[in-house]
C-alpha cells in the first residue's frame, strides 16, 4: 500500500507531501460493576497524506496544507482524485512559507517495556486486575469501567527525504465510580499511561473510592472568601500545563505570549522555583522531527520555545516537534499529609476544571473539596475556584509525593496561596 500511495502522488502531481503509515492493534474490555460484558480485539491500518501547496501571491511566499484519510478500499482513480481535490483546497487555507522540517532516516526504534512487549490481551487483564483490586471499599464501588490496550507503528515519509518509524504502546480507560447513601451520586474518572502502571491504577482507584464516599456526605457550607488552595493529581498537571502552552511557539509568534528564553517567567518567588522539563512520549513528532526531553524551566527561566516547524520556522527557531507530556522535577519541601496540617481549601473533583494558557486564571466548580481546618477535614461541595497562576506563582509549595500519568510526572500535590473561592453563599 505504502509503494501506492507514492505511485498515486506522483501521478497526481503532487510535489511536497507527507505520509503517516499507522497501524495498531487494540485490545478492549467493558466491565458492568466487575463482570465483564465486552471483550473486543481490533486491527486498524490507516494511510494520513499530508497535501502542500507552495504558492506567491503578491510577492509573498505561500503554503497551505489538507490532510487526506486514503483507504485500501479505494481505486487508484479514487486515491489520485482525493489528491488533487486537497491541493485545489489547499490554496484556501495558504499561510506565510515555512520550511519542511530537515529530513531524517533512521532505523526503526522499538518501544521496550512490559507494556510493549506483552500481547494487549493480557496486559489489558493485568490493567483490569489492577483496577478492581482497589474495589473493596464499604458504601462506595466501581459501577462501570473500560480499559483500553493499544500498540502501534508508525512510520513517517516524506517527499523531502525523512523515512522513520516506530512502535508505542499505551494503557487507557475509563470509570465511573458510585455511592449510594446518604446521596447517590457518581464520578467519571478516566487514566492513561505509557507504561503498565498496575500499581498507580490501583492507588487512583482507592482515591476515588474515598473521594465518592465523602462526595455522598458533603455539606454546602462553604463560604466565599481568599483560600489557601491545595490542588492534587490530575488538577496539578492541569496548571502546570500553562507553562508548557504559554511556551510554545504556536502562542508567542502570534503576540499571545510574550515570554523570551532567559526570562524569568515566575518572577520573584517566596516558595519554590519552578523546574519543568518536556517529556517526548515518542522518538518522532507527528512531522517526523526526532523528538528528546528537554529543560524547560530551570528555577523559573524559561530555557527554550518549542514547536512544530510552521511556527517554530516563523520565530527563526529549530523545530523541537510538539511536546504535550512534562514532568515538574521540584522534589517538593513538605509531604501532603503536612500540607494538610494547617487551614487550607483541598479542592479534590470538579464538574470541569481549566486552565486558561492566555490569561493565567484556572478554576472551576466544584464537586468535592475538604475545608481543613489544622485538625479535621470536613467534605464540602458547591462553590467555585477562580484564581490566578500569575499571581500565585510566587509562593507555589510542592509535596514530596509523587503522581504519574500519561502527559504528567511530577509531586502529587501544590498549594497556591490565597486563592479567590465563591462559596455556597454567593449562589
Amino acid at each position: 500500500m505504502e509503494k501506492r500511495i507514492l505511485d498515486l502522488l506522483n501521478k497526481a502531481g503532487i510535489e511536497e507531501y507527507r505520509i503517516t503509515f499507522f497501524t495498531e492493534r487494540t485490545a478492549e474490555l467493558f466491565f458492568v460493576k466487575k463482570q465483564l460484558d465486552t471483550r473486543r480485539i481490533k486491527d486498524v491500518a490507516k494511510y494520513l497524506v499530508t497535501v502542500f501547496r507552495i504558492e506567491e501571491k503578491g510577492g509573498e511566499k505561500l503554503k497551505g496544507a489538507i490532510d487526506v484519510m486514503v483507504l485500501s478500499s479505494m481505486s487508484d482513480d479514487e486515491i489520485v482524485k482525493a489528491f488533487k481535490d486537497a491541493y485545489f483546497a489547499a490554496q484556501f487555507a495558504l499561510n506565510p512559507y515555512y520550511d519542511a522540517p530537515k529530513p531524517v532516516t533512521a532505523a526503526p526504534a522499538f518501544k521496550t517495556g512490559r507494556l510493549a512487549e506483552l500481547a494487549p490481551e493480557k496486559a489489558a487483564g493485568l490493567m483490569a486486575e489492577a483496577l478492581f483490586a482497589a474495589d473493596n471499599a464499604e458504601g462506595a464501588f466501581i459501577n462501570s469501567a473500560e480499559v483500553f490496550i493499544s500498540k502501534k507503528t508508525m512510520r513517517i515519509v516524506t517527499s523531502t527525504g525523512t523515512d522513520v518509524s516506530w512502535t508505542d504502546a499505551k494503557a487507557s480507560g475509563e470509570y465511573v465510580v458510585q455511592a449510594k447513601e446518604p446521596e447517590d451520586v457518581e464520578m467519571y474518572r478516566q487514566f492513561a499511561y505509557t507504561e503498565l502502571e498496575t500499581e498507580e491504577l490501583t492507588r487512583q482507584v482507592k482515591e476515588q473510592l474515598t473521594f465518592i464516599h465523602d462526595r455522598a456526605r458533603a455539606e454546602r457550607i462553604l463560604k466565599s472568601g481568599n483560600y489557601d488552595l491545595i490542588l492534587t493529581g490530575e488538577n496539578t498537571a492541569e496548571v502546570l500545563s500553562f507553562y508548557l502552552s504559554r511556551s510554545s511557539a504556536y502562542m508567542i509568534y502570534p503576540g499571545y505570549s510574550r515570554w523570551a528564553v532567559g526570562d524569568d517567567v515566575q518572577g520573584e518567588a517566596a516558595g519554590e522555583k519552578m523546574e519543568l522539563t518536556l517529556r517526548a512520549k515518542a522518538p518522532y513528532s507527528g512531522e517526523g522531527i526526532p523528538m528528546i526531553d528537554r529543560k524547560l524551566l530551570d528555577k523559573g527561566e524559561l530555557k527554550l520555545a518549542h514547536g512544530g516547524a510552521r511556527f517554530c520556522g516563523y520565530l527563526g527557531l529549530e523545530p523541537t516537534g510538539d511536546y504535550d507530556s512534562f514532568s515538574c522535577d521540584n522534589a517538593g519541601s513538605m509531604s501532603f499529609e503536612e500540607m494538610k496540617k494547617r487551614p487550607c481549601l483541598w479542592a479534590v473533583t470538579f464538574s470541569d476544571f481549566q486552565m486558561d494558557a492566555f490569561s493565567g486564571h484556572f478554576g472551576g466548580e466544584i464537586r468535592l473539596a475538604y475545608l481543613i481546618d489544622g485538625e479535621k477535614a470536613i467534605p464540602v461541595t458547591g462553590g467555585s475556584v477562580n484564581g490566578s497562576l500569575l499571581e500565585a506563582q510566587k509562593d507555589i509549595v510542592f509535596s514530596t509525593d509523587r503522581f504519574k500519568s500519561e502527559h504528567y510526572s511530577g509531586p502529587y500535590a501544590m498549594m497556591l496561596r490565597g486563592v479567590a473561592v465563591a462559596g455556597t453563599d454567593a449562589e
